[in-house]
């Protein structure tokens, strides 16, 4: 519950109000637009509305009343909006757009492969800096286990073992793009 002095940051306008407002009640708020609206994304939409038209009217707001009213009313009023600009929207079904009509998106040639490449670069930049380097020498600059070794200045077997922990790791993160290219 909040106090009168944060119900007063509010109608000022505060930030610290603001927050308090909206940490207090933003459950409420969401909660309201879900039921209203169904829809978790439309639901998250209304929320923000709602704290938005809130803080327009703070000033406005009687410290004497009850906030959670207020605010489930303007929740409701702001996901009756959103429902109706909703329904207003034309919709087709996937199924019934043609494969040429001009809203239709298709990927360029080598998106695909590029994104690839992307998630090939994020799993080895995860890897713990011992393991990348080894992999960056092995792998971009082609060097072999030895050659590794006497560049980094550390024994082969040291090189091997860095080498093999990396691919494990390497291949347990990017199992989802290798399942991906199976037949």
């Amino acid at each position: 519950m909040l106090d009168a002095a944060q119900i007063e940051a509010f109608r000022r306008r505060e930030d610290a109000g603001v927050r308090a407002v909206y940490r207090e009640y933003g459950r409420l708020v969401y909660a309201v637009s879900l039921r209203a609206l169904g829809q978790k994304h439309l639901a998250e939409d209304a929320t923000q509305q709602t704290f938005v038209q809130a803080w327009q009217a703070a000033d406005r707001f009687q410290s004497d009343k009850e906030l959670a009213p207020w605010l489930a009313t303007i929740a409701r009023r702001v996901a009756i909006d959103i429902h109706r600009r909703e329904a207003r929207r034309a919709t087709t079904s996937l199924e019934e757009v043609s494969a040429t009509d001009p809203a239709v998106i298709t990927m360029p040639a080598g998106l695909e492969q590029w994104y690839e490449a992307w998630q090939v670069r994020q799993a080895i930049d995860a890897l713990p800096p011992d393991e990348r380097e080894v992999v960056r020498l092995q792998h971009l600059e082609g060097l072999t286990h030895t050659e590794i070794a006497e560049q980094l200045g550390i024994p082969a077997g040291t090189v091997k073992s860095r080498s093999h922990r990396a691919h494990q790791r390497l291949s347990l993160a990017l199992s989802a793009l290798r399942e991906g290219m199976e037949p």
